[in-house]
């Protein structure tokens, strides 16, 4: 029976047909890796995910965490099957074996940690942030601080968080005041609160390694001022071994709408309930030099943006998969031109507005799937590609899509998992289908790393902009290849890519009318709007991709699945360009006409 976590043949077309990972084991980095090993490491994150993760999903959601003013207490379902994830070493599948990793390419390492996410998104979260933690002090920390930290945390023996947020401060962190206070032996002492922490606090693992934004005194204000600290629950001695607890407290837990079975914390530094050596403060470690700390922290805020996409889409694909099951298994009402009442039943499938439905949500989740395999992909090619022209190309379009990355599938995996509320009906609203418990979970997606607004932001404040215009140079020539690979192709590749086209020529034309004023107040006055045109036509490009892919592989000996699938993969395209590319139209009209609306709102008008 096929799985309602994720479609193992949509993966296979989109890591083989499409992105043709096998030829990155041509590299040297991936030469160990085959065909063989890339499908065995999906087959394992297939069976753990659906043996050990989804079965506590649902439990994990509605027994909460609990504080007892000494201890977090988690179902005890958490922590085997993490302690299972920990020994399959799938935690840092990407990572470099001198570390204990595969060196598995990272589009790979996406499609299994996806399996994780539509299994349990709570759980998983635990090992992903661990793994952004992990990635950020291999490119920043010392070889002290990998050794210290990241070898345990890749053999699943510590976890990792990242301490951004303040009470205060929320999103600005320009405005964070967590002080770090140089000690005479290298160290340093750490005083101050971060909210809304996940996996702040747990008995999952030895050791909780927290990265902490801090300002060192006499630092410069604002961003320019922030540095990057570890500071560990647990101290350890320079063998490793675990020490006394350090001055890191949990002042309570955050009990949100979704992700339920993950801690959310309120931390303090250096309240002094802790005192190593008989001094208050948290004891922390500088990562890098100075001040350097907001452009450190970013290495795992996009990892971490790329990821929360990643996630969104998982919770959309399961909703799809479970809604598609039940519409084909629930008997209600007959077709429209069939008038005799005692005929009977047909699944609800057959009805036109439910397959209406369960298109729509087809074409977000499997145009989102891609999207993400996509940045993977750009991963292996920013760090494998032979030639330094090709490395440069990836990072840049890489750092343009990451904003729409994280928001576009937070927004419409979320609408996937509305859809497959409705399909279910009334029992959709209800806890005895797994459907509802999905919406929830993924709602939060939209704050997660950065609200679409701050998403927005970057992407029409920074990332368009960048380099005078050279990131969205490059993804408009790159969608523009693809554009004409599907006029050569005729027939419907090149009527879509016609429509493709024309609002690819909209993005550019929008984008240079926004700024050419000079006024960023009223550029970014409507960057949401911005974020979901181009959001949209960014997907559009991704069907065309898969619907040039699906032409490649068809054959006289395909199977019959593979008949249906590559229809089925067909029609969603035809949805996409259809009904949601059309919705940029007026977007684009309303960014053009520089409207003023809201930001000439005024506060005592609402």
């Amino acid at each position: 029976m096929p799985s309602t976590l994720l479609s193992r043949r949509d993966l296979r077309f989109l890591l083989h047909e499409w992105l043709d990972v096998v030829r990155l084991t041509e590299r040297p980095r991936y030469a160990e890796h085959s065909r063989e090993t890339v499908d065995a490491a999906l087959d394992l994150a297939e069976r753990v995910a659906t043996e050990r993760f989804a079965p506590h999903n649902r439990a994990a959601d509605l027994t909460e965490p609990t504080f007892d003013g000494q201890r977090v207490r988690l179902i005890p379902q958490v922590k085997a099957a993490l302690e299972v994830f920990a020994e399959t070493g799938l935690l840092g599948a990407s990572l470099d074996s001198s570390v204990g990793g595969m060196q598995l390419p990272h589009a790979v390492s996406a499609a299994c940690s996806a399996w994780f996410q539509a299994a349990n998104v709570a759980t998983s979260a635990y090992p992903f942030l661990t793994l952004g933690n992990a990635n950020l002090l291999l490119a920043h920390g010392s070889a002290e601080q990998v050794d210290t930290w990241v070898r345990p945390m890749v053999q699943g023996r510590f976890f990792g968080t990242m301490c951004l947020s303040e009470p205060q401060a929320g999103s600005s962190l320009a405005d964070i005041t967590t002080r770090a206070e140089p000690q005479d032996d290298g160290t340093y002492r750490l005083h101050g609160t971060k909210m809304w922490i996940s996996g702040g606090d747990h008995e999952l693992a030895e050791n909780i390694v927290h990265l902490v934004l801090a300002r060192i005194p006499g630092g410069p204000p604002g961003v320019k001022g922030i540095s990057l600290f570890i500071v560990p629950k647990v101290l350890v001695d320079a063998a490793g071994a675990l020490g006394a607890r350090n001055d890191v407290v949990l002042v309570g837990l955050n009990h949100k709408m979704g992700y339920r079975g993950t801690t959310n914390t309120l931390l303090n530094f250096g309240e002094g309930v802790h005192r190593p050596g008989g001094r208050a403060g948290a004891v922390g470690y500088l990562v890098g030099e100075p001040h350097q700390g907001l452009a450190q922290m970013f290495h795992m805020m996009n990892e971490a943006r790329i990821g929360v996409g990643a996630g969104a889409t998982a919770l959309g694909y399961t909703g799809y998969l479970k809604s598609l099951a039940y519409a084909r298994q629930r008997p209600q009402g007959r077709p429209v031109a069939d008038k005799d009442p005692t005929a009977p039943q047909v699944p609800i499938v057959a009805h036109a507005d439910v397959k209406r439905m369960l298109l729509a949500q087809k074409s977000y989740v499997e145009g989102a799937l891609a999207l993400v395999l996509y940045c993977g992909r750009l991963l292996d090619e920013q760090r494998t590609a032979p030639a330094e022209a090709d490395r440069d190309r990836a990072r840049l379009l890489l750092d343009v899509l990451t904003p729409i990355t994280k928001s576009w599938p937070s927004q419409w995996c979320l609408a996937a998992n509305d859809l497959a509320i409705q399909v279910h009906g009334g029992y959709g609203y209800t806890r005895d289908y797994d459907v509802e418990q999905h919406w929830r979970d993924n709602r939060l997606n939209a704050i997660h790393e950065g609200t679409h607004g701050i998403q927005a932001l970057d992407l029409l404040g920074r990332k368009v902009t960048m380099r005078d215009g050279a990131g969205l140079a490059l993804l408009v020539d790159t969608v523009r290849a693809t554009v004409a690979r599907a006029w050569k192709a005729e027939g419907e590749p090149a009527e879509l890519a016609a429509r493709l086209g024309a609002a690819l020529d909209r993005v550019a034309l929008v984008t240079r009318r926004l700024w050419e004023r000079g006024d960023p107040e009223l550029a970014l006055a409507n960057a949401s709007v911005y974020l979901e045109a181009v959001g949209h036509v960014v997907i559009a490009w991704m069907w065309l991709e898969q619907l040039l892919a699906v032409d490649a592989a068809t054959g006289p000996t395909d199977t019959a699945e593979d008949v249906a699938f590559y229809a089925g993969k067909r029609q969603a395209a035809r949805y996409f360009f259809r009904y949601e590319l059309p919705r940029t139209g007026p977007q684009f009209d309303l960014l053009e006409s520089l409207d003023r609306t809201t930001l000439e709102m005024r506060e005592d008008w609402f």
